[in-house]
């Protein structure tokens, strides 16, 4: 959600700020704004609704130039849609831009209108510059000193970005819960939420701990902890590769969804062979240590949010029914807020696709004061918030993705889960073979996926029966169940349209009621133990008219009727399954959307990077 970026430099900075923000599209915006310090010392402010590409042809003729500069793309949180409440914000010669939210922003309001000022928008970014601007009229001083008197004052997750129009080759940041990183250059430094908008420009880094002040010139970074200290913070080189980079291109697609989608036979191929060696599982990357902490284990808890929790409950079926371990899903949003209990030698794994999910970051927080062994993350990001705050980590290798809708994340989730499941099966010596078959099953499984993207055109036309629709139900048992789950948020996320998911063992107790000629039903049909039942599921649907949709093996065999349209699959091994039936769910998903004409990369209201609560 929402994207920084700001710059100090002896060179015009204006295109090296738009195109920042043009690599933080995909995390969710609304409207974009730019601030720029001249030669002259004055400021040049440009906000726009809507595109960075809206911004940009503004910038082109209003001739913005200057050295010093800050840009945003903004994400609603508070005030509506409008280019006041655009970023930045301006309090006389201070500018600012905010990432989160400032939860006081009301009390913090009254007090600055009893000191005389008015506040022209509906933020709490605004209150953050009159914060400034009264401090510095009051007390004068330099401005990281300001900075530190206001945050105290301040009571929520943040990241902020200060400039001011009196001291131009200055910028100041706060990190508060929600990522900054500083770009180091020869002769300029930056400031950014997101590295990959600073990769134009540097592949060197310092990343921010929460509670650190920065204070960024031309040629110093000075940073200070959240006690007052001056610190140094390790400068890294960047972990995005230029193959990483080819992942940002569409090629021959019209967006990336679609182009992420058919990236999963690859992708996942990667994640296997990252953990995969002649034949044998490892996990080097853990650690000499890991069998000792990982034979301990009695119970695994698991925190996720959105996509991540689906992968999360898939991975509960198999902790449980495979490796014989307990285990908890919860969503990191309860989590946070509810009084838990930590059960005795409990391993906790977080997932998130970023890194950098609010909620799940504070469940981590959290968790590593009540007595956990030990905190496992399973992350796309190498660089990200949670990866460096875990104790361990396992990445999914999947690329970087850029449509708002998780697809190969969510597959290399998936896979990277079923091999730590046989890893812990195989240290805890209760079956050799269970190893060698979900090798085997994730080997074939790349092959099988580019068999089901050959489906594409016959679930495009599918999807042509969807176009008047403004509810479905989608339904799955076992750990086929979740991938029902996850593919009625694709619809919700992508078409608009009004879709749940239940236990297909639930139809009988309200969901049936609302089946009828008008309501579409995606019904996953695997070949296991459930298959008679959902069979049973299948009927109770048909004989009441809805419209059925089922995914199914082609070794099922399924009564027909004029109600039913039956999608074929390759058969699959049971244990991969839910990574399978995933593509089917997410391509569906993607050609309804078209046919609906809606934003597939970005939907509305939505971002790719949920940094606030």
């Amino acid at each position: 959600m929402c994207g920084i970026i700001g710059a100090v430099s002896t060179r015009n900075i204006t295109d090296i700020l738009l195109e920042g923000l043009r690599q933080l599209e995909y995390r969710g915006y609304d409207s974009a704004g730019i601030a720029v310090i001249n030669n002259q010392n004055n400021l040049q402010l440009i906000r726009k609704l809507g595109k960075v590409n809206i911004l940009a042809e503004a910038v082109k003729h209003n001739s913005l130039h200057g050295g010093t500069g800050v840009a945003h793309t903004r994400w609603a949180t508070h005030g509506n849609l409008t280019e006041i409440n655009a970023h930045p914000h301006i309090s006389s010669n201070i500018i600012v831009v905010h990432n989160g939210i400032i939860e006081n922003f009301q009390s913090l309001r009254q007090k600055l209108f009893k000191k005389g000022y008015t506040c022209v928008s509906d933020t709490d970014t605004e209150i953050i510059a009159h914060l400034v601007h009264f401090e510095q009229y009051q007390q004068g001083g330099k401005l990281e000193k300001i900075i530190k008197m206001i945050i105290p004052q301040l009571s929520g997750n943040y990241s902020i970005v200060i400039m001011d129009c009196l001291n131009p080759e200055l910028l100041v940041a706060v990190r508060s819960g929600s990522p900054l990183i500083i770009g180091c250059g020869v002769g300029e430094n930056f400031i950014a939420s997101d590295q990959r908008a600073l990769l134009q420009v540097t592949s060197r880094f310092i990343f921010l701990e929460d509670g650190d002040i920065a204070e960024i010139t031309k040629t110093t970074i000075k940073i200070w902890n959240k006690i007052g200290q001056i610190v140094e913070r390790p400068e890294t080189l960047s972990k995005i590769n230029n193959n990483e980079e080819l992942y940002q291109k569409k090629n021959n697609f019209c967006h990336y969804m679609k182009k992420e989608i058919f990236e999963q036979p690859l992708v996942i191929k990667n994640t296997i062979e990252s953990h995969i060696n002649y034949g044998m599982i490892t996990m080097a990357e853990l650690g000499p240590d890991i069998n000792i902490l990982f034979s301990k284990i009695k119970h695994i808890k698991i925190i996720a949010c959105g996509t991540s929790y689906h992968s999360a409950m898939v991975s509960r079926y198999w902790l449980e029914e495979l490796a014989e371990l307990p285990c908890d899903v919860e969503i990191a949003s309860e989590f946070i807020y509810r009084q838990s209990i930590v059960q005795k030698n409990s391993l906790l794994i977080t997932i998130s696709q970023s890194g950098e999910t609010a909620d799940t970051l504070s469940a981590l927080r959290l968790a590593k004061k009540m007595g956990y062994l030990g905190s496992l993350t399973i992350c796309n990001i190498a660089s990200s918030t949670i990866v460096r705050e875990s104790d361990l980590v396992l990445i999914t290798n999947a690329g970087i993705e850029i449509g708002v809708a998780s697809t190969k994340t969510f597959t290399t989730q998936l896979t990277l889960l079923l091999i730590f499941v046989a890893y812990i099966v195989r240290l805890r010596k209760m079956n050799n073979i269970l190893e060698k078959n979900i090798i085997e099953a994730l080997a074939n499984l790349p092959n099988r996926i580019e068999k089901i993207l050959l489906l594409d055109n016959y679930i495009k036309k599918l999807a042509q029966a969807f176009i008047n629709k403004e509810h479905a139900l989608y339904l799955g048992r076992g750990t086929l169940y979740p991938i029902a789950m996850e593919g009625a948020l694709k619809l919700k996320e992508i078409s608009y349209i009004h879709a749940e998911a239940y236990a297909a063992g639930e139809l009988k107790h309200g969901p049936l009621a609302l089946v009828d000629e008008t309501m579409p039903v995606i019904i996953i049909a695997s070949n296991n133990k459930f298959l008679d039942k959902i069979k049973l599921n299948i009927e109770e649907v048909r004989i009441r008219g809805g419209q059925l949709y089922i995914f199914a093996e082609q070794n099922i065999c399924l009564t027909k009727s004029n109600e039913m349209k039956i999608i074929s699959l390759p058969n699959v091994e049971e244990l991969v399954a839910p990574i399978l039936f995933t593509i089917p769910m997410q391509m569906l998903a993607y050609h309804i959307a078209l046919i609906k004409g809606t934003n597939v990369d970005q939907p509305r209201n939505l971002a790719k990077c949920v940094t606030v609560e």
